[in-house]
C-alpha cells in the first residue's frame, strides 16, 4: 500500500458507528483523517482541505454522494480528489472489489473490513 504518512483522506458517511469504524482503521494505518456526517460540509471539507482521497457514503440525508461527487468534479479545485464510494447496496460480492464502477472512482460494499478498506485505498494511490 502507498505511504499512509502526509496522506489526507476526508470520510464522509452518516452513520455514527459507520464513522467512527472506519476512522478508527484509517489512523490506525497512518492516515490525517477529517469526517463528517453531511454532504454539503463535505463540499466545503473538500475545498478547504484538498484532500488526497474522498471516501463517500452514497446514501447521504442531505445531499447523495453522487451529487457531491458532481459538484466536486466541476470545481477545477476538486475535479482531481479520487473517491471511494461506500454502499450497503451491491448486488454480488464481485461488485465489490470491481473498482471503476463510477467512472475514475471504485465502490465498496459496506460494511467493510479494515483490509478491504486499506486494499482499497492502496489500490487508488497506486493508480
Amino acid at each position: 500500500m502507498a505511504e499512509a504518512e502526509n496522506k489526507r483522506i476526508l470520510l464522509v458517511d452518516d452513520e455514527e458507528e459507520a464513522l467512527m469504524h472506519l476512522e478508527k482503521i484509517l489512523e490506525r494505518a497512518k492516515f490525517d483523517v477529517i469526517t463528517t456526517t453531511k454532504g454539503v460540509e463535505a463540499l466545503n471539507l473538500a475545498k478547504l482541505h484538498h484532500p488526497d482521497l474522498i471516501i463517500l457514503d452514497v446514501f447521504l440525508p442531505d445531499l447523495e454522494g453522487d451529487e457531491v461527487a458532481s459538484r466536486l468534479a466541476d470545481d477545477p479545485a476538486c475535479a482531481d480528489i479520487p473517491i471511494i464510494f461506500l454502499s450497503g447496496i451491491v448486488m454480488t460480492r464481485e461488485d465489490k472489489f470491481s473498482g471503476e464502477k463510477f467512472g475514475r472512482h471504485y465502490i465498496l460494499a459496506k460494511p467493510v473490513t479494515p483490509k478491504e478498506i486499506l486494499e482499497m485505498i492502496g489500490k487508488v494511490f497506486s493508480a
